[in-house]
């Protein structure tokens, strides 16, 4: 089809209601789970741990989204399992992720990051970065406790997280025959958290030959 039309649909009224169609769906959003992680953000001050912890090197003067912002959205569109970073693209305009930034959901001046600002923030993390993310997630799991514990069991595993197209640091797994990343998750109690280490380095630590 190379034309659209734009002329409203008239059907017959219903019960005394006129029918309309048109093709103007309005500010529609496929998913609520950035409104309730929000909430959650906001009492743990996840974000804002990370932010802090994270150097950031980019120059005042052309800084469009703020560093919490960023990691915000990154963490976001994860937990509702948009885990490529290319979903940004589509995502940043999206009304319920940007109410979730506290942003206003209409205005295009509020738009999110796109793919390639995500993935600049990812690969200018140096190795003191990613040791201060992984204090920022143990001190709080420490502060749980009340009374230093006795000892602390942790139990170690991963899952085969397949990946497709051309994402970085994928490659493929004999083991689980496939082309993925080899998620590091740590079990204690009712916590979890995970890590996101090369399919290969983890799979050859393990024993399973990798190609």
């Amino acid at each position: 089809m190379t034309y659209s039309t734009q002329a409203l649909l008239r059907f017959p009224p219903v019960g005394g209601l006129t029918v309309r169609g048109d093709f103007e769906g309005g500010a529609l959003s496929s998913d609520f789970g950035p409104l309730l992680l929000r909430g959650v953000d906001r009492q743990i001050g996840l974000t804002e741990r990370l932010a802090t912890a994270f150097q950031d090197h980019r120059h005042p003067s052309y800084l469009t989204h703020p560093l919490q912002d960023l990691f915000a959205q990154r963490i976001y569109q994860l937990a509702c399992a948009y885990e490529d970073g290319n979903d940004a693209n589509t995502l940043r305009t999206d009304p319920v992720f940007k109410l979730g930034l506290e942003r206003l959901p209409l205005e295009a001046a509020a738009d999110l990051a796109s793919a390639p600002t995500l993935s600049r923030l990812e690969n200018a993390a140096t190795r003191k970065d990613i040791y201060r993310l992984a204090v920022a997630f143990v001190e709080p799991f420490i502060a749980r406790y009340v009374h230093p514990p006795a000892v602390i069991v942790l139990d170690l595993d991963h899952a085969e997280d397949a990946a497709y197209g051309q994402q970085e640091l994928i490659v493929y797994n004999a083991y689980y025959r496939s082309h993925c990343y080899l998620p590091l998750f740590i079990f204690e109690g009712l916590s979890v958290n995970s890590s996101l280490p090369p399919c290969a380095r983890a799979s050859a630590r393990r024993g399973r030959r990798t190609p």
